[in-house]
């Protein structure tokens, strides 16, 4: 793909924070009135690079935002999100919960990490399942441009996996912020479009 040796086989698609509980109107941030369009087309855009990449023998990663429940289910919520977003309570993004799941369109993933922070490297065991399935190429997109996706697409650039942002597979709260991320993220991973990629994987 794009005069890269790397096979599909060891290509993934990894979505971040495609979940339910950020994106289903009755989810937590749904519930509270957070949205935005941008975000709520993803999972329809994405899709058909998804089943394009299983098709082709690639992989497909969900990586999901977690809230760890602590005693008496309360969830563990940082500072400085619970500021952010102070309707965050019990129940919201618990391991296991609806919430807390790939969102339906999108769904099953081949491989599902739990995360707790923005990026999905951060104390997470994704790199060892990407070294594990032999991953060498990740091609990534969901939400938010500017928070998740970036952080993610960073830590995976160190890391030496070949990278690439999906710029219309992912989203922010505002167009504007979203396009300064994508501009920020040029110089240290390839940015493409959906089409884009689809048409490379169907030409592999």
């Amino acid at each position: 793909m794009s005069g890269s040796n790397i096979p599909l086989a060891r290509t993934a698609l990894l979505t971040v924070d495609l979940q339910n509980d950020f994106l289903h109107r009755d989810g937590a941030y749904g519930r509270a009135g957070q949205s935005a369009p941008e975000i709520a087309a993803l999972p329809a855009r994405i899709a058909p690079l998804a089943e394009a990449i299983r098709r082709a023998g690639g992989w497909f990663v969900s990586t999901q935002f977690t809230l760890v429940p602590a005693k008496g289910g309360e969830p563990i919520i940082s500072p400085h999100l619970r500021q952010l977003r102070p309707f965050l309570g019990k129940g919201d993004f618990a391991p296991g919960g609806w919430g807390h799941a790939l969102v339906d369109e999108l769904q099953p993933a081949d491989l599902t990490v739990e995360k707790i922070a923005y990026s999905a490297f951060y104390q997470t065991r994704m790199e060892w399942v990407l070294r594990k399935c032999g991953i060498d190429k990740l091609i990534i997109g969901g939400i938010v441009t500017n928070g998740g996706v970036a952080s993610t697409v960073r830590d995976a650039h160190v890391r030496d996996f070949e990278t690439i942002v999906l710029s219309d597979g992912c989203a922010a709260f505002t167009p504007e912020t979203h396009e300064t991320a994508i501009a920020a993220l040029r110089p240290v991973c390839r940015v493409a479009g959906v089409a884009e990629m689809i048409s490379e994987i169907r030409g592999a």
